[in-house]
């Protein structure tokens, strides 16, 4: 497939190289191969990059949100801990997903696992 956008791939968790194969085989376990087009994951590794990420965008809107609830209702700390603690799991399970798709359709599409040697 041509018109394949690595990056949308990545994002829905799809192979960066054909758009069809899974790029996952567990919640974050990379797929060892796609199984539509047989192109080799082994080499890709996302590393820590996809946590950083998450744990910015989602620390923002937790927090913000948690400040705005508290400068608005001043409500008691109990509600704090029962409200934005679970909402900072969901948030944080939620973009971690497609984040480490995305770091690894990146990584496809600029050829960072093909290394370069001139003597």
């Amino acid at each position: 497939m041509a018109g394949v956008n690595p990056l949308l791939a990545g994002l829905a968790g799809r192979c960066p190289n054909c758009g069809e194969g899974a790029l996952f085989r567990g919640f974050l376990t990379v797929a060892d191969r796609c199984e539509a087009c047989g192109y080799d994951f082994s080499r890709a590794d996302s590393g820590d990059g996809p946590a950083v990420f998450v744990m910015l965008i989602g620390g923002f809107i937790v927090a913000f949100a948690a400040l705005f609830t508290e400068i608005a209702y001043r409500p008691p700390v109990w509600v704090h801990l029962v409200v934005f603690l679970p909402l900072t799991v969901v948030v944080c399970m939620g973009l971690l997903r497609p984040m480490k798709g995305v770091l690894l359709a990146a990584q496809f599409a600029n050829r960072a696992g093909v290394s370069r040697h001139e003597d």
